[in-house]
Formats: C-alpha cells, structure tokens, sequence
C-alpha cells in the first residue's frame, strides 16, 4: 500500500491549509502498529498523531509516514486527548482511527463515497476485531459499532477518561463496511489492559458516588461472564471465546474491588 506523502515533522500549525480529510490518531508506544495504521489511510489529506509520551520509536516513525506528531507533557484521558488531536485537524471530514486499527481497500472506497454523497454529519463503523490470532465474531465484540466519521465542528468526544465516544451529531448513518482491529496478540497484552482499565473504571464510578460490597463484586464479575459466554455467544468463538469471557469476569471483579477499596480510603 502507497505511503502517505512526506511532511515536515515542523509544520506550522498556525496556517492551516485546505484539506478535505483529516485522520487523528493518539499513541503511546504504538511502534508496532503505526506504519501499517498509516498506510491504511494513505488516501487523507492530513495525518495528526498526538502522543503521550512514547519511550520507542512511534513519533519518528509516524513522522516518517508523513504524518503531523505532536506531544503531550501530560495524560488527561482518552477523551481530552483525542479532543486535542481533533483540535490540530484541518480537514472538512475528520476520520479518528487507533493505531491498531486498519482501514481496508473497500473501507476506503465506503469512506470517500461517504464523504462524496454528503449525507450525514456522521457515520458508525463496525470492528472486526482479532484475539490472538482469532477473528472474534461473537463473545459481544461483533459488529462493535463506533462513530468514528465525522464532519468537523458538528461534534466532540466525551472527556470520558476511559471508553471515550464521539457524541453523535444531528445525522448519523452507517457504513457498511468495516475496520480490521489487532488489540491484543497475546493474553499479556489483554490482561495489562484490563488492570489499567479497571483502574480508571474504579476512579469514575468513585467521582459519580458508585459503590459497591463483597455481594456486589461478586454479581457483577458473574453476571459479566454470563453475558459474555451465554448471552453474546462467547462459546461460539471456541476457546478464544471461554478466556475472553473469563477475562471479563476479572476485570469486572477488578474494577468493583478497586470501588470497594476507594470507598474505604475515603471513609475510614
């Protein structure tokens, strides 16, 4: 797939230029994904990548595919960090892609039609997402709609600090078509994230006055592998299906005995 065309890791940001579609990315050690993410977008206009701090080579390599790299000192959350990233876009559209995401030739061709027809301030794109080496279809992980195009000014990302979404505008529509998505090649990966999430779920439901007991942690991580293996028809995706489920129940069981300890903390 072509590269995107080279640009000056110094562009002034102060004089925008007429783009018709902007791409936004965050990283943070993201070498691995980055180029391929990239590539896949070859086809915009504009490439910003806003990074919180990368220890490897994902800025240079971002810079290198052409793209816009700024960093950040700080890291306020998903949300107000893909709100920078889409305050630096120039573009009349604006697609919001993760760097383990990818954009397939017929996603492509579904985009640009989008963006011709006018139709919608905004469009949903389905995920099709691989587990170690699986592509999950079942378990709640298919189709894993997001609105991810959009017109820019017609809306934002909620300051959400985890599970971050575009609040819809006036128009929404659908894609049929779909991103490939790479989150986890190996379990280290799934189980890493999970803590770090169950961290951050843990501090929101304390910021909203949630809380929770030995009985409660111990619903809510049940009900959760039920959802997932019984109810979204986990068992479906085989083995891959039993550990995602698994794993679910202990981020549930994580995030709720993180309240539970919050909770204590505050009120001793």
């Amino acid at each position: 797939m072509a590269h995107p065309p080279q640009t000056s890791p110094d562009v002034d940001r102060q004089e925008p230029r007429a783009v018709r579609l902007s791409v936004i990315i965050i990283t943070k050690n993201e070498a691995d994904h980055i180029a391929e993410c990239l590539d896949s977008v070859a086809f915009a206009d504009e490439w910003i990548v806003v990074d919180s701090g990368s220890t490897d080579a994902t800025r240079e390599i971002a810079r290198d595919k052409g793209a816009y790299v700024e960093q950040t000192a700080d890291w306020p959350g998903f949300g107000p960090q893909k709100n920078r990233a889409l305050a630096l876009a120039n573009g009349q559209w604006v697609l919001s892609i993760d760097a383990d995401e990818r954009v397939t030739p017929e996603l492509r061709e579904a985009i640009l039609d989008a963006m011709e027809q006018d139709a919608h301030q905004g469009y949903r794109i389905a995920r099709l997402s691989n587990f170690c080496g699986r592509w999950i279809r079942h378990s709640g992980w298919w189709p894993d709609y997001v609105l991810r195009l959009f017109k820019r000014g017609t809306t934002r990302f909620t300051d959400a600090i985890v599970h971050e979404s575009v609040m819809p505008p006036e128009q929404v529509g659908t894609l049929s078509q779909h991103f490939l998505h790479y989150p986890y090649n190996n379990l280290e990966t799934l189980i890493a994230k999970v803590n770090r999430y169950s961290t951050d779920g843990a501090a929101m439901m304390y910021d909203k006055g949630r809380k929770t007991g030995i009985a409660g942690i111990i619903v809510h991580s049940v009900w959760t592998f039920v959802r997932i293996y019984i109810v979204r028809r986990g068992f479906l995706d085989g083995p891959e299906g039993f550990i995602l489920a698994a794993v679910g129940a202990a981020g549930s069981f994580f995030r709720y005995s993180k309240l539970f300890f919050l909770q204590r903390r505050g009120n001793p």
